[in-house]
């Protein structure tokens, strides 16, 4: 929490932490509402990155629904929804093969008929254009790293903007030892498995009587393919291959735009084979006969990964704590069947930022936001997820096969019955860290070798990230005891945080003899995605905010 540094003050009305689809809607609607009474209402947004967007990754197939109710008139407006779906494909994959699954079978909610592909960065950008010009102060490159608390326990605000610490602690020449923002209330709009979330989960035990939250990795590639590869408006979704029926994930491909295909692979967190490694895997993925021939004679042009939210209703915690709220997907709003998260996230956000508005114009601040949840249950978001709430478990209690057939049954019922569901609502065992199985009890697996042209290696990968972290600063990657990895991960475990990250920031090296095994962390490859603090089977690992502005800058994604 935060020290006793003294540090300068602004004080807000509404502070808003992460300039994601979450952020930047409740920042816009908190604006529309004030020029509507007539009034004035401060607001502040502050984004990680260095520029809103830059941090941001997604698939994206996107609805709609609450860009047209913050502004009806989108398309007018010239927001970047540049290429609707015209063609819903979904295959399950064998080693060589495929089965065309029917869209009919599928509940009506699952077809992309009237949704978007595009660029949710682009998306992010062009909302931070329209937040601004209706007054928002918006603050790239200013990581929030700490809480600043009332005396009554009440969140106060952030503090945001420290720079010019050394690795040893010390400060340089250029030390800046930040700000503090102060507002009536705070919304962490952080995304999936934000650091002040964390915190604040844990001060006000938001998460009791909740199931665990459940998460999965989404590793993607934008590729730019010769005309005639392309296909603008078609939607590919895949589950099987190269998984096996134990371990969920699947993957997507999108034709938009300038020739683009984005394409994408998620590997659910839970999975237990500790030498499994998504990126790996998805590499493999880029070889099927179904899909290679999309990106023949075609150019990778950037690479992200970021990880989910997958635990759906049963796993979003209390959305409001005193002095401040949860949106996006610091809560967890994923339509897992669907793929689907920015706009229940923008939604997520206009609900907060209306309920807020109104404490604000009554007077009141850093008190409990108990009205945004209840706003949460009687929105379309709640009854969304509600027909949905059984698709994960399913999957992770049956495998992709049975769990799939289940699943589907389940979705059908509770559209046809009211959100009526034969299995009630199933619950989340436990935690994906603790889903892990032992090294002793699975083989190692051997990956084939990067081609260079399809499939690609990590540091490669990692490079078209455009990722950049100065290079004198303490980790942000902190380990909680520096001798778990090698004495018990390693043993135990196979040391998977070597395999998981998708950015090669983990390694264990071994001497000339092959012997005295030394972990490294490579903390200025990190892409932020945030897997490492959610799967390492020690909960070892606290991945916190490094000095805004650092990590990936994604183009297009």
């Amino acid at each position: 929490m935060s020290d006793e540094l003294e540090r300068e003050a602004m004080e807000y009305d509404v502070v808003i932490v992460g300039g994601g689809p979450a952020g930047l809607a409740a920042a816009i609607r908190l604006k529309q509402l004030a020029a509507e009474a007539g009034s004035e209402i401060s607001v502040a947004l502050l984004e990680k990155g260095s520029e809103v967007g830059a941090h941001i990754l997604s698939g994206a197939v996107i609805d709609p629904k609450a860009l047209s109710e913050l502004f009806p008139d989108w398309k007018a407006m010239g927001a970047p929804l540049e290429t609707p779906v015209t063609k819903d494909k979904f295959l399950l994959l064998g080693p060589a093969g495929e089965l065309s699954l029917p869209m009919f079978a599928m509940p009506p909610f699952m077809h992309n008929h009237g949704n978007y592909i595009a660029s949710l960065g682009n998306v992010c950008r062009w909302l931070a254009e329209q937040a601004e010009g209706l007054g928002v102060e918006i603050y790239p490159g200013m990581a929030a790293s700490d809480l600043v608390f009332n005396a009554d326990g009440s969140v106060k605000g952030v503090v945001a903007g420290v720079f010019g610490v050394a690795k040893d602690g010390e400060h340089k020449p250029d030390y800046q030892p930040g700000l503090e923002l102060h507002a009536k209330y705070t919304f962490i709009a952080e995304g999936v498995r934000g650091s002040l979330a964390k915190m604040l989960q844990a001060k006000f035990n938001l998460t009791e009587g909740k199931s665990p939250q459940k998460f999965g990795i989404g590793i993607k590639e934008l590729w730019q393919v010769p005309p005639e590869n392309h296909k603008p408006g078609l939607a590919v979704h895949t589950l099987g291959w190269p998984l096996d029926d134990k371990t969920g994930g699947g993957s997507f491909m999108y034709h938009f735009g300038d020739n683009y295909v984005s394409i994408g692979f998620v590997v659910h967190l839970n999975y237990k084979n500790p030498f499994l490694s998504p990126f790996d895997e998805f590499q493999r993925f880029k070889q099927h006969p179904s899909v290679k021939p999309n990106l023949a004679g075609g150019k990778r042009i950037a690479y992200g990964a970021r990880a989910i939210t997958e635990g759906g209703m049963q796993s979003i915690p209390k959305l409001s704590f005193p002095g401040g709220v949860l949106i996006g997907c610091s809560a967890g709003f994923v339509n897992v069947p669907r793929i689907k998260g920015s706009h229940n996230a923008m939604k997520t956000g206009m609900l907060a930022a209306e309920e807020a508005f109104k404490a604000v114009q009554a007077g009141r601040a850093s008190d409990d936001l108990v009205e945004y949840e209840a706003a949460y249950h009687a929105s379309w978001v709640a009854k969304e997820l509600k027909q949905v709430r059984n698709a994960k478990p399913l999957l992770s209690k049956f495998g992709t096969l049975v769990g799939m057939a289940l699943g589907g049954f389940d979705m059908w019922c509770t559209t046809l019955l009211g959100g009526f569901s034969f299995f009630g609502t199933l619950k989340h065992e436990k935690t994906d860290a603790a889903s892990t199985g032992l090294a002793k009890d699975y083989q190692p697996i051997v990956y084939p070798k990067p081609d260079g042209v399809i499939s690609f290696d990590k540091l490669s990968s990692v490079f078209l990230s455009a990722t950049n972290h100065e290079e004198d600063q303490p980790a942000h990657l902190k380990l909680k005891d520096p001798s778990v990895p090698i004495s018990i991960n390693l043993p135990k475990y196979g040391e998977p945080a070597r395999l998981y990250c998708p950015a090669g920031v983990y390694e264990v090296l071994y001497d000339e003899a092959g012997q005295n095994p030394k972990f490294q962390i490579n903390a200025q490859n990190c892409v932020h995605c945030k897997t490492c603090d959610i799967k390492d089977p020690s909960q070892n690992i606290n991945w916190t905010t490094p000095e805004g502005g650092g990590g990936p800058n994604y183009p297009n994604m």
